[in-house]
């Protein structure tokens, strides 16, 4: 089994900063891509940022510019340093990884989330 933990979150004023982690344990083999996806009161999950193994990435057009992710393949562990914050990025933030274990294939695993508010 895996388990993905996700850390950082907290509250913000507008314009603020906040760093997450996500940290992979268990039986893994490999991880491909990991992601973080978000989910407001009222709205569906949406995708926030992913990176591939190889450090590939990709953002949502609404945070390209103040969000990076990152990740540590030697310590199963994916990042998402956020700046500039605004009252908008008010969500529960989760992290998503594609693992492929150890006598398992590839699945998709999800966190139990972290919230992030960012308000004055």
């Amino acid at each position: 089994q895996v388990q993905l933990v996700e850390s950082g979150g907290g509250l913000v004023q507008p314009g603020g900063s906040l760093r997450l982690s996500c940290a992979a344990s268990g039986s893994i083999f490999s991880i491909n891509t990991m992601g973080w996806y978000r989910q407001a009161p009222g709205k569906q999950r949406e995708l926030v940022a992913a990176i591939t193994r190889g450090s590939s990435t990709n953002y949502a057009d609404s945070v390209k510019g103040r969000f990076t992710i990152s990740r540590d393949n030697a310590k199963n562990t994916a990042y998402l340093q956020m700046n500039s914050l605004k009252p908008e990025d008010t969500a529960v933030y989760y992290c998503n990884a594609q693992v492929r274990g150890v006598t398992d294939p590839t699945r998709s695993y999800w966190g139990q989330g972290t919230q992030v508010t960012v308000s004055s």
